[in-house]
C-alpha cells in the first residue's frame, strides 16, 4: 500500500485540482447557502451509477452533465473526495476509516475546501487553527487536512467498532453529533468508486469482511421516506399508531420485549422507578427510560444493567442505519454518556418513557437525535 504514495502525489497535483481553484472556491461560497441546509438522508444510492459519474469527473468531464445525488458541485467535490481517499490509502487506513472521513467532510463542508466557517473553522473538515489542527494555510491544504483527520481518527480507541457517527464525532466533537450518519451510504459508494482507480487499492484487507463491504441497509434507517415514522402522522401519547404491527422478521425475543413494553403504554414516567408494576398504585413501581428497557428484556430472560449510562455498553454497537426491532437507541448527553434510551420497534417507531409528567409512549424516530445504538440480541 505504501507504494501508492508516489502515484498519489500526481493526483494531488493534477491540473483538475489546480486550474481554476479560485473559481471553485467562489462557487463554494455561492452554493453553501443552499446545500448547508441539507437535512435529508441519502440511503437509496445506486453504487454503479455513482461509480459511472465519478469516473466521468476523474476523466476530466466538466461536471455540467454529471449528476450524483447529494453532490451539487461534483466537478469540485469528487476531486476533493479523491484526495481524501488517496490520503487514506497512503496512510494504510482501512476502508471504513476512509468512509468515515468522507462522511465527515460531507457534513462539515459538503466536500468543499472552504475558506470560512464557524468561528475560525476552515477547509474540508472545518478544522480550527485555534484548536491545534495547524495553521490556516495548512488546513486549507486538502492533503494536510485529510492526513490530520486520519491521524486523529487512528488515535481513537476502538474506532473500527464504532458507527460512522460515533467515530466521526470522536474526532470532530461537533455540536450536531448525529448528523454524520446521513452521509454513510454516499460515502461508501464514493469510496468504492474512487479506490478502484488506484492500482491495488481494491485489495484492502477489510474488503474481505462482508460486513464492511455490504451496502448499508435502507430498510430501517430511520430517515428514508416512509421509514422515519412520519407516515403514521400524529401519535396520541400512550397509544399504538393505527396500522403498526411488529415486523414479521423481528427476533422472537425482541418481539416479546416490544410487546411487554407496549403493555406499559400510558403509564406515567417516574424517575428512579423500577417498572415492576407500572399500572399499580406505588409511583416507584412505574417506569423511567432505562427501567422500561431493563424490564422488557427481563421478561424474555435477558438481564440488562439498570441505568442509561451503563446500558449504552450492553450488547454490541450497531449503526443507526441498520437498526432492527429490539435495538436500544440513545440520545441527549453524549455518545459515551447518554441521558435517554428507547427501544426501536421497526417501521420507524420507538417506544420510550420520556420524562416526568409524560406517559410511556411511541414516537417516530425522526424526532430522535441518535447518539448511539446497541443490539442486545
Amino acid at each position: 500500500m505504501k507504494g501508492l504514495a508516489a502515484g498519489i502525489g500526481v493526483v494531488f497535483l493534477s491540473p483538475l485540482l489546480i486550474v481554476g481553484m479560485g473559481m471553485m472556491l467562489a462557487s463554494s461560497a455561492d452554493a453553501v447557502q443552499s446545500s448547508g441546509s441539507f437535512s435529508g438522508c441519502l440511503t437509496d444510492i445506486d453504487s454503479d451509477k455513482v461509480a459511472e459519474q465519478v469516473t466521468k469527473i476523474l476523466d476530466g468531464a466538466s461536471g455540467k452533465d454529471v449528476h450524483v445525488e447529494g453532490l451539487d458541485l461534483p466537478a469540485e467535490q469528487v476531486p476533493n473526495a479523491q484526495t481524501i481517499v488517496a490520503a487514506g490509502l497512503s496512510l494504510d487506513v482501512p476502508k471504513k476509516g476512509q468512509i468515515i472521513a468522507l462522511a465527515t467532510a460531507m457534513q462539515e463542508s459538503r466536500l468543499r475546501n472552504l475558506n470560512y466557517g464557524d468561528r475560525d473553522s476552515l477547509g474540508l473538515f472545518q478544522q480550527r487553527p485555534s484548536q491545534g489542527w495547524g495553521s490556516a494555510q495548512q488546513i486549507r491544504d486538502p492533503v494536510y487536512a485529510s492526513e490530520q483527520f486520519y491521524k486523529h481518527l487512528l488515535k481513537v480507541d476502538g474506532w473500527q467498532q464504532m458507527t460512522v457517527t460515533q467515530a466521526a464525532q470522536a474526532v470532530q466533537k461537533s455540536g450536531f453529533p448525529d448528523a454524520y450518519a446521513q452521509w454513510e451510504s454516499l460515502a461508501t459508494a464514493l469510496q468504492s468508486a474512487i479506490a478502484k482507480t488506484f492500482p491495488g487499492a481494491g485489495n484492502d484487507a477489510d474488503d474481505k469482511d462482508a460486513h464492511q463491504s455490504e451496502k448499508p441497509s435502507t430498510s430501517t434507517t430511520g430517515c428514508a421516506p416512509g421509514q422515519d415514522g412520519s407516515g403514521f402522522g400524529r401519535i396520541p401519547e400512550g397509544s399504538v399508531p393505527k396500522g403498526y404491527s411488529i415486523p414479521k422478521d423481528a427476533d422472537p425475543k425482541a418481539r416479546k420485549a416490544i410487546e411487554w413494553a407496549m403493555h406499559q403504554l400510558g403509564t406515567l414516567y417516574q424517575w428512579g422507578g423500577s417498572c415492576t408494576n407500572a399500572h399499580g398504585p406505588d409511583p416507584m413501581g412505574r417506569c423511567d427510560c432505562s427501567s422500561l428497557m431493563q424490564q422488557a428484556y427481563a421478561h424474555v430472560g435477558i438481564t440488562l444493567t439498570r441505568t442509561t449510562y451503563t446500558q449504552v455498553n450492553e450488547g454490541k454497537a450497531v449503526s443507526p442505519a441498520r437498526l432492527k426491532p429490539g435495538d436500544l437507541i440513545f440520545s441527549r448527553g453524549t455518545a459515551a454518556r447518554p441521558e435517554h434510551v428507547g427501544m426501536y420497534m421497526g417501521e420507524g417507531l420507538v417506544i420510550e418513557a420520556p420524562r416526568t409528567t409524560k406517559p410511556v409512549r411511541i414516537t417516530p424516530i425522526k424526532d430522535w437525535d441518535i447518539l448511539a445504538a446497541r443490539r442486545i440480541l
